[in-house]
């Protein structure tokens, strides 16, 4: 049953980001230009998104089970530190730099593109490198 979740979590959220154009480069990189013509449609998308998520995540804060008994892990950190700053430059620099991030790039690894298939092995190099680096680092 968690499986099946997953996969209709996964395909709503896919079909949300193909829906609202979100996993159109030119159209991230036209809500990035600041100094260019403008698309505020981005953040109209996230406004719509924050929104939507409220009431789930105010429910989900007073639960200790999900609705499918599995225990609920919120997160506890509540700091801003280095860690958090340093990763977040990074998912920023790399979005504005290809105009993807991980959520459109996995929605469209089947379009045929061969530049998301780099982006998608890119990340997960990023990934098992930020693994190994926490494997090494850890007594």
């Amino acid at each position: 049953m968690r499986g099946l979740m997953a996969l209709c979590a996964g395909v709503l959220f896919g079909l949300g980001l193909l829906l609202s154009g979100m996993v159109n480069p030119a159209k991230v990189l036209g809500f990035l230009n600041l100094a260019g013509p403008w698309d505020p449609s981005l953040g109209l998308v996230m406004v719509g998104a924050i929104g939507a998520a409220l009431v789930p995540l105010q429910w989900s804060a007073r639960q200790t089970r999900s609705l499918l008994g599995s225990p609920m892990r919120m997160p506890l950190a509540r700091t801003l530190d280095r860690r958090l700053i340093g990763g977040s430059l990074v998912f920023g620099i790399g979005w504005g730099i290809a105009g993807i991030c991980p959520g459109p790039a996995i929605a469209l690894l089947l379009s045929g593109h061969w530049q998301i298939l780099l982006f998608v092995l890119a990340m997960m190099a990023g990934m098992a490198m930020y693994n190994g680096l926490e494997r090494w680092a850890s007594p």
